[in-house]
């Protein structure tokens, strides 16, 4: 196995208006909203420091600043807890040394290829993690470290792909595959919202990546493409061929939070998982079925 560049940065498109969860989302950013007791961008940095990954990139607009403070020293909170007697072991998640938290500002709402070029200066010369923190990947180990292990083994662009119904495959980026070994897959092409009929695979991109920086020249050079957006899609599209490209089948669950259903099931979910409440929920299902 031959050593990589270590993937030490990871970067969180954050700056939507998260205008499905409105009224929630008016005054609260649609991250910091709870999947039980955890907010939904704290899953997904959990999932990046498992990986290995030092630094924390947000790219937020407006409105979006409670994000940091989420992940910055609370003094008087903690300062009350600790004259109380209570463990701040449960804070212990949302604390970075300094420096390990960097924002950048996406003022226009140009798309998710957009935003990455947001964070060029940041990234510099380094290979990167992107996570979509609407998309919740529940596993063990979780998705970006399942991921960064194949990194080190072929290096390279690599996405994380689900296999889904076939008929559900025109919502979503779908793989144009190559050779196969284990859950790693040669990535020959890839295709945005294919007709049934067209689509050259059931294997869906499913809002994990690991790229290389030479991404952020392909970004800097690209014309909008669909509604109007700069596509992550079409400039990691251009990139097959120049370098290795594999998508990682992710064993593990993922529960769409952009929509208001998958919410609701990743809440059932996971508070179905967790031992001190688990048992609980399930009794209060059955009465709510009954």
């Amino acid at each position: 196995m031959s050593e990589r560049k270590p993937i030490r940065k990871a970067v969180f498109p954050v700056a939507g208006l998260g205008t499905r969860f409105l009224p929630a989302t008016k005054a609260i950013p649609k991250e910091l909203l709870p999947i039980v007791d955890r907010p939904l961008i704290q899953y997904a940095v959990d999932e990046a420091r498992e990986a290995g990954i030092e630094q924390m990139i947000f790219v937020t607009g407006r409105g979006k600043t409670a994000i940091v403070e989420h992940f910055d020293t609370a003094f008087e909170l903690e300062t009350t807890m600790a004259e109380r007697g209570k463990s701040l072991d449960i804070l212990e998640p949302t604390r970075f040394p300094p420096g390990d938290i960097i924002t950048v500002r996406q003022q226009v709402p140009l798309g998710l290829g957009h935003a990455i070029w947001c964070a060029r200066a940041i990234v510099g010369d380094e290979p990167f993690a992107i996570l979509l923190p609407d998309e919740l990947m529940v596993g063990e180990p979780g998705c970006m470290k399942q991921m960064v292990e194949a990194y080190q083994d072929v290096g390279g662009n690599l996405i994380s792909v689900l296999e889904i119904p076939r008929e559900e495959v025109s919502s979503y980026g779908v793989i144009d595959p190559g050779e196969e070994r284990g859950a790693l897959t040669e990535v020959r092409g890839l295709v945005e919202k294919p007709p049934v009929s067209e689509a050259p695979s059931n294997k869906i991109v499913s809002g994990r990546y690991i790229l290389q920086p030479e991404v952020m020249r392909t970004l800097e050079d690209q014309e909008k493409g669909a509604g109007g957006e700069i596509q992550l899609t079409d400039a990691m599209a251009r990139m097959i061929g120049d370098q290795p490209f594999h998508a990682v089948t992710f064993a593990g669950r993922r529960f769409d939070c952009g929509s208001k259903t998958g919410f609701v099931e990743a809440t059932l979910a996971l508070a179905l998982d967790r031992e001190d409440m688990g048992e609980e929920v399930r009794a209060m299902a059955r009465r709510l079925l009954g």
